[in-house]
Order: C-alpha cells, then structure tokens, then sequence
C-alpha cells in the first residue's frame, strides 16, 4: 500500500491534463446514470479496499470543518466550540476552517480515528466519489486522485467503463 500511497502525486500529475480533460467533458455531458455508476464502483473499490490500511488523507490534508461539525466534535470532547477552535483549527486562504496541522489530531497509530463517531462531514463522505451529481465536484476528485487510492481506482475504471458507452 506504501508504494501505491508515494506513486499517487506522481501519477496524477503525469495524468492531469487528461484526467481534466475527461472531467470536462464528464461536466459537459453527463452520462443518465453516472450516479449510479459512480455508486456500484465506489461500492466495488471500498469492498477491496480498507482505508484503515492508508489513511493517507488523515497523514495529509485537512477537512473542511462546518459550524455544524465544530459544534458535535467540541461536545463530543467536553469543550465549549471556541475552546475547539482555538485549540484545533485555523483559517484557511479559501476562509474555510480547517485543522492546524496535519497529520490530523485526531489520527491515532493505527490509523482509527479518536472521534470517528463525530467526525467532520467533509471525512464521513471522503473521498466524495458516491456523491449525488458526482460530474460536479470534478476539481475535488481530481485532487484526491493525488492522495486517495481508491478515488484513482475509482476514476480509472469510470473512464474504462464511460469508453465503451
């Protein structure tokens, strides 16, 4: 998984151009069913695939921490939400809130999560590739594609599959 983990930045630079080509035109014409598509592949790669072996996104980036996600996590650990966000997070150059540092606090050695019962939403749903009207979140997946073994996975058999329709 290691070596899948470090080829990922690399890959999906050599591929990006193309992999936002093919978003682009995804984004343009959507295929009828490509949620539906989206859900049997995403279902298909997770039942091979055990994040508990990666979490490379818990090593690398940061969710996206809604006030709703603030509020649930700071009860959760006994804290007052300013107490959470004084202690774990910190703006972001988008505006958003996201945590001080990565790997993620909340990451313990292997590699479960300490509120995995309250997580951010942003974590609940990663690597967004079961999302409703997946066509339009193109710039999320495409950087996940960096970071997510399974969103690559995911992508590649979505552009096999959408090749032969």
């Amino acid at each position: 998984m290691k070596d899948i983990i470090n080829q990922l930045p690399a890959k999906a630079k050599a591929e990006k151009k193309q992999n936002q080509a093919f978003f682009k035109k995804l984004k343009r014409k959507p295929p009828k069913q490509l949620d539906y598509i989206m859900q049997e592949l995403h279902d298909e790669t997770f039942s091979k695939i055990d994040c508990l072996e990666c979490a490379n996104c818990c090593k690398t980036t940061s969710p996206l921490f809604t006030d709703r996600d603030i509020n649930r996590i700071a009860k959760h650990l006994r804290l007052k939400p300013q107490q959470f966000i004084d202690q774990y997070l910190k703006v972001d150059e988008d505006g958003d809130m996201v945590l001080q540092s990565s790997p993620c606090t909340f990451l313990l050695p292997d590699n479960t999560c300490m509120i995995y019962d309250v997580r951010p939403k942003a974590c609940a749903e990663y690597p967004h590739t079961n999302r409703k009207k997946f066509h339009q979140i193109s710039n999320i997946t495409l950087n996940n594609l960096s970071i997510c073994p399974a969103a690559d996975v995911i992508v590649e058999k979505l552009k096999e599959k959408l090749k032969s329709h």
